[in-house]
């Protein structure tokens, strides 16, 4: 039968599996996932695939991708692509590799492939975002929403709610990911915490994101500037219909995806770590 490869019989040693992992507490899998993460982020530049995850933490793959989306809103495959796809923006403004280099380093096997995937999620070309991130000389693009077909639009409003020290403007933008990336369908800033209002967005089930840049918290000359962040649970809006709802906005932890989208003066938050600070699984040259 075509296809029946992709889809093994179920065994009773894999019945057995799936059933311990419906007994497992949610304190126990929110630690494997987190596990899984940390396999992520450590071996980012190999190839990693789900059974492999999934085995590393003794867990059906199915059951697997269910907590792993629970936890952290996105798949493991789009958590390792936004991982990624982060790695090469810090590689690019620290290191003078060559986008080829960079691209093979993250598992691409094509670097037009990558570079397209990265100018789409991050709105630079990688030759860009090495330009402006390495000094913040060069003018970022103006961050538009996308054209939408005429018609009646909703508005989002509420009041954002910062824990922390914001060192630049609060950006909000609706979006159709849970990772902060790509083109919004509405924009806007704000000088703090506060109120906000997104006017003129299309109908449809969006994610709002909220970003700041923090002020680093340790001299290590090795560590970054931490980014403040805030994402809803996805929120339907309908035309004509306005909507109401806060967003927490607070230090990056672990069960989030990176931000990807560039916004302006963020080149900062990724450069100046000095040469002999260790940039994991750096490309050998």
């Amino acid at each position: 039968m075509p296809g029946s490869a992709m889809w093994p019989k179920r065994s009773a040693s894999r019945a057995f599996l799936s059933i311990e992992d419906q007994r497992r507490e949610p304190g126990e899998m929110e630690h494997f996932t987190r596990s899984a993460i940390t396999t992520i982020r450590q071996n980012y530049h190999e190839p990693l695939y789900l059974d492999d995850l999934a085995r590393s933490v003794m867990m059906s793959k199915f059951y697997f991708l269910r907590a792993f989306r629970r936890t952290t809103g996105v798949t493991p495959g789009r958590f390792l692509s936004a991982v990624r796809l982060h790695e090469a923006k810090r590689l690019l403004v620290n290191t003078s590799f060559t986008v080829a280099d960079i691209s093979a380093h993250v598992c691409y096997s094509s670097p037009g492939t990558f570079s397209r995937r990265f100018t789409a999620s991050v709105g630079l070309s990688p030759t860009q975002y090495r330009r402006i991130g390495q000094d913040d000389s060069g003018e970022y693009p103006r961050i538009t929403p996308f054209p939408v077909a005429p018609g009646p639009l909703g508005s989002i409003s509420g009041t954002v709610h910062v824990t922390g020290t914001a060192l630049s403007p609060l950006y909000i933008g609706a979006f159709d990911s849970p990772i902060l990336q790509g083109q919004p369908s509405a924009w806007s800033k704000i000088d703090g915490a506060g109120p906000f209002s997104l006017n003129n967005v299309p109908p449809g089930t969006w994610y709002l994101h909220a970003v700041a840049h923090g002020a680093r918290a340790t001299s290590d000359p090795c560590s970054v500037s931490p980014l403040l962040v805030g994402t809803t649970d996805p929120v339907q809006i309908g035309a004509d219909a306005p909507s109401r709802l806060d967003i927490a906005v607070g230090q990056e932890d672990w069960t989030r995806p990176p931000v990807l989208l560039a916004l302006p003066g963020f080149g900062s938050q990724l450069r100046g770590v000095p040469k002999s600070c260790d940039l994991v699984g750096a490309p050998a040259r």
